[in-house]
């Protein structure tokens, strides 16, 4: 399994919007970066990723996972567009900031750090699990920890 972070502003597409989407889950369309494109290439089914408030809030909110693997994007005709879709699995039990992130200093290279304007990113192993340790919640379970 891999891991990963979408970025949405919440008066566009919020957790609160994403969870209510169940678990048919949603298209993460609209994607116009041949780089967050090119990452989304590589998701497989079942990959987590972290849900991140930006503009508003700057923080990361909720877990959702890879429903649906790379197709069209349906808001475009033009082929070189795809996405895939997302279900949320999880709130984050105390959401972590952007300046918390910065402030933790095994998370400097973290690409919400490197690469803050990269709508969809990678996210090492070790990030994941000293962002979820920071969020309280069990990295495996996604339970409270």
């Amino acid at each position: 399994m891999r891991y990963w972070l979408f970025k949405s502003e919440p008066f566009k597409w919020s957790w609160e919007q994403q969870k209510a989407k169940g678990d048919a889950g949603e298209e993460w369309d609209g994607i116009r970066n041949y780089q967050a494109r090119n990452f989304m290439r590589e998701m497989k089914l079942g990959d987590r990723a972290f849900f991140y408030h930006s503009n508003e809030g700057l923080e990361i909110v909720g877990i959702a996972e890879v429903s649906a693997e790379i197709h069209s994007d349906s808001t475009t005709d033009d082929e070189r567009w795809e996405c895939v879709d997302i279900r949320a699995l999880a709130d984050m039990p105390n959401p972590v900031s952007l300046k918390q992130v910065k402030a933790t200093k095994s998370l400097a290279d973290m690409s919400l750090v490197t690469s803050m304007r990269l709508s969809v990113q990678p996210v090492k192993d070790e990030e994941w699990k000293i962002v979820c340790a920071m969020g309280s919640i069990d990295p495996d379970t996604l339970k409270p920890a």
